[in-house]
């Protein structure tokens, strides 16, 4: 993460990350990804495998309208 805050959910468990921190997400794992305070949150994604794209993304709720 590069400024901010940013709550974490992954599986069952959740974390709360700073500035200068990371995490990983492994494959096929459910998660989600708030911004817990009015500040501005910047976040760096790195995807890695054989195929990077979105077309895999599964959204099981979204509060945001996207399809």
């Amino acid at each position: 993460m590069v400024g901010g805050r940013a709550k974490v959910t992954r599986g069952e468990e959740t974390s709360e990350l700073a500035e200068d921190q990371s995490t990983y997400i492994p494959i096929g794992i459910k998660h989600r990804l708030e911004n817990p305070s009015a500040d501005e949150l910047h976040i760096i994604e790195i995807q890695s495998g054989t195929t990077l794209n979105e077309n895999d993304i599964e959204r099981f709720e979204d509060v945001y309208g996207r399809i």
